[in-house]
């Protein structure tokens, strides 16, 4: 409370009037002090958000944040990233604020981010209700990260073009002219990971001999999975790589597409989930457990299973209540690479393209 209000209580309270005044006085008194309750309440109640980061596609996953608002009573400022920089611009930026954090939960899109911000020091273990339910190769051993809610690489094939059989797909990268072929820059996203799995099964070399061979027979590089999707989907190419998410878009669109699971060269599929993860040191330590618990529920890996992306849940469900284009991919998560086998040849591949694409 400042001096002058102090002045102009003490002034209204000595003044000599007729009794309704001085009521009246004594009201307005009370309504400036509750104006004052008032506005250090909403300050205090804005510092009791719960911050979450998020690099999942915000019409999936604020209505899932919304809920959890509504259900529980936290409020939640969320952060989103943009598609420009996918996860990479929040990572980033959790551990540029690492010495002094603002975000308490980071919703990842992927794995690999979250498994470098673990390095850096900005996360902290939590292995709560969620936890044991999803796969060990989907979680991080000591509680830094879980999974849920996958997408899975995939060949989308224009079936006007082609058929979609694994026998012709790997017979149209062994052609010539790979001119019919689209792929996604690999610096950001899913094919960033798709390559660190390539780089860890095939060794450093093979990985740079390929990469440049496919170059050199004409492989479409276009930024991003969408535009890969776009592109098979109008029969500018014939095949290319992307994810089950932008997969699913194109068969709602009505377009000519189907997929083929991506096989690593050990023949297991590439499975990249949802990752979720406490910052190190946060303001709201109870209420991030509270909404990782929740993001790691049941209902919420079926709630995305049923979105337009179609993500496959990664702990056990209620089979009979999937979509049934999710219920068919199900069997791909158990042969999904272990990430976290990944995360060396990740920051190496990384390095290496990095360098590639700035020449």
């Amino acid at each position: 409370m400042t001096d002058s209000f102090r002045s102009d209580v003490r002034d209204a309270a000595s003044f000599s009037e007729p009794p309704v005044s001085r009521l009246s006085a004594v009201l307005a008194t009370v309504v400036a002090l509750l104006g004052l309750l008032s506005l250090t309440w909403w300050g205090r109640a804005a510092e009791d958000r719960l911050v979450v980061y998020c690099a999942h596609d915000s019409v999936y996953s604020e209505e899932v944040l919304r809920d959890f608002e509504r259900e529980t009573g936290i409020p939640v400022e969320i952060r989103f990233d943009t598609e420009a920089t996918k996860s990479l611009g929040l990572v980033s930026l959790l551990v540029a604020e690492r010495d002094r954090p603002r975000c308490d939960v980071f919703w990842n899109n992927e794995v690999l981010g979250t498994m470098k911000l673990k390095e850096h020091g900005v996360l902290e273990p939590y292995t709560g209700t969620g936890y044991e339910r999803i796969p060990q190769r989907y979680r991080d051993p000591d509680g830094y990260w879980t999974g849920f809610g996958a997408r899975l690489r995939v060949s989308i094939v224009n079936t006007d073009r082609l058929a979609a059989t694994d026998e012709v797909i790997a017979a149209a990268f062994d052609s010539g002219d790979l001119s019919r072929i689209a792929v996604a820059t690999p610096l950001y996203g899913t094919t960033l990971t798709h390559y660190s799995v390539l780089w860890q099964q095939w060794g450093e070399e093979r990985l740079k001999q390929w990469h440049a061979d496919v170059h050199n027979r004409g492989i479409v590089e276009v930024k991003g999975n969408a535009v890969v999707k776009n592109l098979v989907a109008a029969g500018k190419c014939d095949l290319g790589w992307t994810d089950t998410d932008d997969f699913f878009l194109a068969v709602d669109d009505g377009a000519p597409v189907e997929m083929r699971p991506v096989r690593a060269p050990s023949g297991e599929t590439i499975c990249i989930p949802n990752s979720v993860a406490i910052v190190r040191r946060c303001r709201h330590r109870k209420l991030a457990e509270r909404l990782v618990d929740y993001l790691l529920s049941e209902e919420v890996e079926l709630r995305l299973a049923k979105s337009r992306s179609r993500q496959v849940p990664l702990g056990a469900v209620n089979e009979s209540r999937l979509p049934e284009q999710v219920r068919q991919s199900r069997p791909y998560v158990a042969e999904g690479v272990d990430l976290n086998a990944i995360a060396e040849a990740h920051r190496e591949c990384l390095d290496w393209l990095r360098s590639e694409y700035s020449e």
